[in-house]
């Protein structure tokens, strides 16, 4: 794929397990731990793909997403598409999710074909 994957998640096992499926798909992948690290980042580095988990001490995805957005419209950089992914399907969570638009939301733990399809969909559209 050649592309580069920002991933949010403070769960290290999963951080890891991700981005080396990510890696193994040829992807350059940017690990952040938490909403902060991930907005330092996307100040300093473009991306292709942003896959963040939900449920995060601290800010949490949604309000990461939100803030991701906000600062690429004021830079006036184009948008960048979002994966989220949670292990938690709380009804307001959802709620909030589902108005952000996402590219995608993924439940955990997720069938890596259907992790890897919608990866590859939202590189290339």
């Amino acid at each position: 794929m050649g592309k580069i994957v920002l991933l949010i998640d403070d769960e290290e096992l999963v951080a890891k397990t991700i981005g080396r499926l990510l890696r193994k798909e040829g992807c350059e992948v940017i690990l952040c731990r938490n909403g902060g690290e991930a907005l330092k980042t996307i100040a300093e580095t473009e991306v292709d793909l942003i896959i963040c988990d939900i449920r995060m001490p601290g800010m949490s995805g949604v309000e990461t997403i939100k803030e991701i957005r906000g600062f690429l419209m004021r830079e006036g950089k184009k948008p960048v598409k979002e994966i989220l992914i949670t292990g938690y399907a709380e009804a307001e969570t959802m709620k909030e999710a589902l108005e952000l638009k996402v590219a995608d939301y993924i439940y955990k733990p997720f069938d890596i074909r259907d992790f890897l399809k919608s990866v590859q969909k939202n590189l290339t559209e």
